[in-house]
């Protein structure tokens, strides 16, 4: 990767992460091949679309695609550099156990192509150890080659940890711009990585070591979660206290060292409400606060879950606007949405009294089959409703003036009316 020799890069996963990613290496002018299970996820991209909504993509992916930069398959092929941005779930056991097993699958594919000289970097959410893990399971299928950690002298191959931290809606810009850590099994792995990443990032990429930098993409959103969670305590004791809370979160912080988050329903998507758990299962008996951070912002989605339909079943003559669906305002992702465990409860609950609102949506989520839930225009929503229950804060719900929700009960769990009490 010296001078202006370009390497090839191979990509595996093309979600969220990994096609916006993908798409930002070719447009540095690299090579790159993405790897995705969905052939139907493959032939959209070879198309030069997307099939996830983020600002600023489509344009790009369809640049790279008629460029010949970007192509996609359900196959490996080898590269010079390799880029696994697969899912890290949980583990169907019920304990939030990490499943790193697509990792294990993408690290066995690339261990079929491997070849001296390649870097092999790791972005999902892992917990810590994780790419050492990935790193043995190559050594067991290629003992013809030396790996970093295991050999005496200079290895054969080069592995690093690279997290993300990018804010949807904003990914390709974060991508570019935003500071990364990456974390080498060796400081020569780690310069390898930082070399390759400093093609397309302009942010500052700082080196470390790799359980380092596992465990500090880890730490970033427990931070985040354990101050919602604070935000979220407080406006459930402000619920049963008769307080508004945005009040007393706007006076509080006035305090020029308080600054108090805005609470929701609840804390979503693939980051905040999955990692801290990652923490807690590597050190169960000491992440106390951070296990307590998460237990409650869970709590929130059933404390508004259980307001809402006292509320609803209070007016049996009212049909119930439920605004939005996706974890987070102006998107189209709906994983571990707080949202839409709040709305499809309802759903079941008061049947086809619920009708749902969400931009981002063509259809209703499997959960809403046989409710006789509906999904609707927000002109509907309004013209139709007595009864509205703000979950998400899309723009286009936050200018909705006073006068077309009059008379309308409302249940705004983010704030984003601020003459509703």
């Amino acid at each position: 990767m010296r001078g202006d020799i370009k390497p090839d890069v191979c990509v595996i996963g093309l979600g969220y992460i990994g096609l916006p990613t993908a798409a930002i290496i070719a447009r540095s002018g690299c090579p790159v091949h993405g790897l995705d299970v969905s052939q139907s996820v493959v032939d959209t991209i070879n198309r030069g679309e997307i099939h996830i909504e983020e600002v600023d993509l489509d344009g790009l992916v369809q640049a790279a695609v008629q460029r010949g930069l970007l192509t996609a398959s359900t196959r490996i092929a080898p590269a010079d550099v390799f880029v696994i941005a697969v899912p890290t779930p949980f583990a169907k056991d019920g304990n939030h156990t990490p499943d790193t097993s697509y990792v294990m699958a993408a690290a066995a594919q690339i261990a079929s192509v491997l070849k001296k000289g390649d870097t092999v970097i790791l972005e999902s959410t892992c917990p810590v150890g994780t790419t050492g893990a990935l790193r043995d399971l190559i050594a067991r299928e290629r003992s013809d080659l030396a790996l970093p950690g295991l050999c005496e002298g200079t290895p054969d191959v080069s592995i690093a940890y690279c997290p993300e931290r990018v804010l949807p809606g904003k990914i390709l810009e974060e991508l570019t711009h935003n500071d990364r850590s990456i974390g080498g099994i060796t400081p020569r792995c780690a310069r390898k990585a930082l070399a390759f990443y400093k093609r397309f990032v302009k942010g500052e990429c700082v080196t470390t070591d790799v359980r380092s930098a596992e465990m500090t993409k880890l730490v970033e959103n427990a931070f985040r979660d354990v101050n919602i969670a604070f935000a979220n305590e407080l406006s459930m004791i402000a619920d049963r206290q008769g307080l508004d809370v945005w009040e007393v979160i706007r006076l509080a912080n006035r305090h020029p060292r308080v600054n108090i988050l805005s609470p929701g329903p609840g804390v979503g998507g693939h980051c905040i409400a999955v990692d801290p758990w990652f923490i807690v299962h590597g050190a169960p008996d000491d992440a106390r606060i951070i296990r307590q951070a998460r237990e409650t912002n869970d709590a929130k989605m059933a404390h508004v879950l259980a307001r809402a339909t006292a509320l609803i079943a209070a007016h049996p003559d009212q049909r119930v606007a439920c605004l939005g669906l996706a974890f987070k305002a102006n998107i189209d992702d709906f994983r571990e949405s707080p949202a839409r465990f709040v709305a499809a409860g309802l759903a079941r609950e008061f049947g086809e009294r619920v009708h749902v609102v969400e931009p981002y949506a063509g259809e209703l989520p499997p959960e809403f089959d046989g409710t006789g839930a509906l999904l609707v225009d927000l002109d509907t929503a309004l013209e139709e409703c007595g009864i509205i229950v703000v979950l998400v804060d899309h723009d286009i719900f936050k200018v909705v003036p006073p006068e077309e929700r009059e008379g309308a009960l409302v249940y705004d769990t983010r704030g984003i009316w601020p003459d509703v009490a």
